[in-house]
This record gives structure tokens, C-alpha cells and sequence, in this order.
């Protein structure tokens, strides 16, 4: 099911690249370019740091999920303002499967 959430988010996300910006949420999204996104999914980080923070204190995760979905779907806008999509990230996701983190970090080079 979460495969079929993603890709017709994706379908839906990649039509409103070329609507009128007028039309919906996203297509203002795209029309303002990338700053503009980078910008939201900024701001959906943080909170969701502080949805995460509240979790830790109070047991109630409600806030954390809808702000994780937010932060989601914003960096899908992103991924589609790029010419990329969901399938390249479970795609990475799928070759770092079964590597330590550790191994996968030292792969790229990383600290």
C-alpha cells in the first residue's frame, strides 16, 4: 500500500509541475521555484524536531506524524521540482539494505 501512496503522490505531484499556479498548492509550489520549496521543507524539518521533542515529553505522537507527513510531502515536492521522484530514494534505500551504516558511510567517503 505505502507503494501505492508514494507513486500516486508522485502522479499527482509531477501533473502539477506544469498547471496553472493559480490551480493548487503545489503548482504555486513550483511556480516560485526551488528556493521557495527548499524553504517549506526547511521549515517542515523543524517542526517536526519539535513535534519529535514534544513526543519524547508528553507520549503523544499525533502532532509528530502529521508533521512527518508534512515534512514527506514537501520533500516530495522537492524531488519532483528536480526530475526526481520517490522510486530514487526507496531505490538508494534498497541498495543500502543489509550495509552497516557504517559501511555505507564509509562508501561515500564520509566521516
Amino acid at each position: 500500500m505505502t507503494d501505492q501512496v508514494l507513486g500516486a503522490l508522485a502522479q499527482v505531484l509531477e501533473a502539477r509541475k506544469e498547471a496553472p499556479a493559480e490551480s493548487s498548492y503545489v503548482a504555486s509550489l513550483h511556480a516560485k521555484g526551488l528556493n521557495k520549496i527548499l524553504e517549506k521543507v526547511g521549515e517542515e524539518a523543524t517542526e517536526t524536531i519539535l513535534a519529535a521533542k514534544d513526543a519524547a515529553s508528553s507520549g503523544r505522537t499525533d502532532e509528530l506524524v502529521g508533521e512527518t507527513a508534512d515534512l514527506w510531502f514537501h520533500s516530495l515536492v522537492m524531488l519532483s521540482h528536480l526530475g526526481l521522484g520517490p522510486e530514487d530514494v526507496l531505490n538508494e534505500l534498497g541498495r543500502r539494505f543489509g550495509l552497516s551504516g557504517l559501511e555505507e558511510k564509509a562508501s561515500r567517503g564520509q566521516k
